[in-house]
């Protein structure tokens, strides 16, 4: 099985960032069940309770609590997830120009959340890190 990009050059060079179409909400559940509708794009089970990633409307159907109104950016590239220094490129870029982020990594990409209002200037930013 093929393992990902370790290179911190090749991976900065392919991040080939995809800006995904709709608005995206961070939620919380306690139940083990999730509501009616409700497909999320990422969970995370944790002590306090399990952690949603959907699709705002989604999260208003279900009358669910949601914060972090945000724009989901996949890396393209496929990433080793022994990769060491790429998010700590990204999120330092982004910290730079005032953008907030959060990162989910997955067995093949990484995924990042930015506030709605700057997804642009994230996907333009990210394009940048790749011409350097």
């Amino acid at each position: 099985m093929a393992t990902g990009e370790t290179d911190l050059g090749r991976l900065l060079a392919g991040l080939d960032p995809e800006l995904h179409d709709g608005e995206y909400v961070f939620a919380t559940l306690r139940a083990r069940t999730l509501p009616v509708g409700v497909e999320p794009v990422m969970t995370f089970e944790e002590d306090e309770g399990r952690t949603l990633v959907l699709p705002r409307e989604q999260a208003e159907r279900a009358g669910l609590d949601a914060t972090f109104s945000s724009a989901w950016i996949t890396l393209r590239i496929h990433s080793s997830l022994e990769a060491v220094g790429m998010m700590a490129a990204i999120a330092t870029a982004l910290a730079n120009a005032g953008i907030s982020c959060n990162a989910i990594s997955a067995f093949y990409h990484d995924h990042i959340f930015v506030p709605c209002e700057r997804a642009d200037e994230a996907v333009a930013l990210l394009r940048g890190l790749t011409e350097k």
